[in-house]
């Protein structure tokens, strides 16, 4: 598989698999592209024209040329300097590295993470929140995300990449979107009634089984196991998570239990606030089911896990 022909492959099962649904997303291309063509020469020459077609700032190609042939993959949750100097030891020992691959962004696709945050906004109209109130409280997290990433030094492992000579790209939203939407598909499907209910359609996969070995997920963090679970509203895309603001719309909404990656202390207090039950699945458990989910999709790899990811087939 070429590099080119992977980075577009995971961005179209990333649309495929986005909660929002494929009209949605292809109506914001649209929009992006109406706004592109209004724009001036000058602002044409700063707009990162990848997002004419790919709806996931957070998921580029950081270095190498779209041709390069793609059979070892050194595949990670996060994948920086030390990852890649890593793959580079690898190839030194004999084992062949084509393609350093991280779940979190790195470079640019770090520096424009706050893009994707918008679909909180939509998640949120989803569940029947209107969409001016989801804008209006979402718009300060989003701005704080901007600012928090705004000094980063985005492009330290992608330049050791491109001293090694080694491929990079970041797959970030839509491998969260396969996880969401697989995660939904299964609570809607099983109704459980009480929260404990819901770690066990969690504890299925194999990804939240070792989760709970290393006391990295699987937690009940807001309500109780044996409260009522309610509607169960599985958030994990978007980005990171959202604005703490939220909450009570959520719970007015008719969300009982929300199961999440990870929240924040801040996030935490206003769910408790509004009696919505909260489990934490597991950030790294998440982010390789997430992958996972993706990589079975794609011709056969030779998958070299590291950096936390779990490697799981679900290939028959």
């Amino acid at each position: 598989m070429k590099l080119g022909e992977m980075y577009r492959f995971a961005v179209e099962e990333g649309i495929k698999m986005d909660p929002r649904g494929r009209q949605t997303v292809e109506a914001e291309l649209r929009r992006i592209r109406e706004d592109f063509e209004k724009m001036s020469e000058e602002e044409k020459k700063y707009f990162d024209q990848e997002r004419l077609t790919n709806p996931y700032a957070d998921t580029r190609i950081l270095n190498g040329d779209e041709e390069r042939e793609i059979r070892t993959v050194l595949v990670g949750i996060d994948m920086e300097v030390g990852e890649v100097l890593l793959a580079d030891r690898l190839r030194e020992k004999g084992r062949p590295v084509d393609l350093v691959l991280a779940h979190h962004p790195e470079g640019t696709a770090l520096a424009r993470l706050y893009q994707v945050m918008h679909m909180h906004e939509e998640l949120a109209a989803m569940l029947g929140v209107p969409i001016n109130v989801a804008e209006g409280l979402l718009k300060e997290r989003i701005d704080q995300v901007e600012r928090s990433v705004l000094p980063t030094n985005h492009q330290r492992a992608r330049d050791v990449a491109r001293l090694l000579d080694l491929a990079m790209m970041c797959i970030h939203t839509p491998a969260d979107n396969h996880v969401t939407t697989y995660l939904q598909q299964k609570f809607d499907q099983a109704q459980p009634y009480r929260v404990e209910d819901v770690l066990e359609v969690l504890l299925e996969e194999p990804e939240y089984q070792q989760a709970k070995r290393d006391e990295a997920g699987l937690k009940v963090v807001a309500g109780d196991k044996k409260r009522r679970a309610g509607k169960v509203f599985v958030d994990m895309t978007g980005g990171t998570g959202g604005s703490k603001d939220m909450f009570a719309k959520y719970a007015d909404a008719g969300v009982g239990t929300m199961v999440c990656m990870h929240i924040s202390e801040a996030n935490l207090e206003e769910a408790k606030k509004a009696q919505i039950n909260v489990v934490i699945a597991g950030h790294i458990a998440s982010d390789s089911l997430g992958m996972n989910l993706l990589l079975d999709k794609m011709p056969d790899l030779e998958i070299i896990p590291c950096s936390g990811f779990l490697r799981y087939s679900r290939k028959k």
